[in-house]
């Protein structure tokens, strides 16, 4: 089987303002795993704000999306600009709150939220293609303004980001921490993580099921 190419898209560095690293790396890692050409983005941009990971708090500088995206994979993350569908056979987003602040509004506005538009159009891109799209954590939330009405997806069982999900027109679908959730008709696999996992062993469940899904759907 000829290997697969994949694009991963990262929000930032840490859990609380950008990629939720353990899902990036579990990501990353069960892509190794299934021998795929793996290629990194972020967009370059100034993040939303900066937390102290230790205190929770928020401090007073600025960083930017790619720079810190960059510590996760040893420095090599491109451009979301250089991004383009055609050269991919699949694409997933890991969760972490970069994706509802960096990404998109969802954290600050719901279903009422924008979307980076760069980032919109090259998921658009893959689905227009056919091509399947993973989404990890909290990034399902985002599908139903991005591909519209009619996605089933899943960030586990929390009824405020269901709920959410829902009222964009999305087709929310409970789950537990070690599964997914598959629209055949999408070709879209998404499963909690860390929106329902308490260790690192639970959320490496669930997104070693989603990338060998997303593998299979090539």
């Amino acid at each position: 089987m000829s290997k697969k190419n994949i694009a991963v898209i990262l929000a930032g560095c840490g859990v609380f303002d950008g990629t939720e690293i353990f899902e990036a790396t579990l990501t990353l890692l069960h892509l190794d795993n299934n021998n795929a050409n793996v290629v990194c983005f972020a967009p370059d941009i100034e993040q939303h704000h900066v937390i102290n990971h230790r205190t929770g708090d928020a401090v007073d500088e600025k960083r930017n999306v790619l720079t810190e995206a960059s510590r996760i994979n040893r420095g090599d993350v491109h451009p979301l600009s250089e991004a383009n569908a055609d050269n991919f056979d699949a694409v997933i987003v890991p969760g972490g709150f970069g994706v509802a602040k960096n990404l998109s509004s969802f954290a600050l506005e719901g279903g009422n939220c924008e979307i980076y538009e760069p980032f919109a159009a090259l998921i658009r891109s893959f689905h227009q293609q056919e091509k399947p799209i993973g989404m990890i954590c909290i990034a399902p939330t985002l599908l139903p303004k991005i591909l519209g009405n009619g996605i089933s997806c899943t960030i586990g069982h929390q009824a405020g980001p269901a709920g959410e999900i829902d009222s964009m027109g999305g087709i929310h679908i409970g789950c537990n921490v070690d599964d997914i959730v598959v629209d055949h008709n999408h070709k879209v696999v998404t499963t909690p993580a860390y929106m329902e996992a308490k260790r690192i062993a639970e959320a490496e469940q669930g997104i070693s099921k989603l990338v060998n899904k997303v593998i299979s759907m090539c």
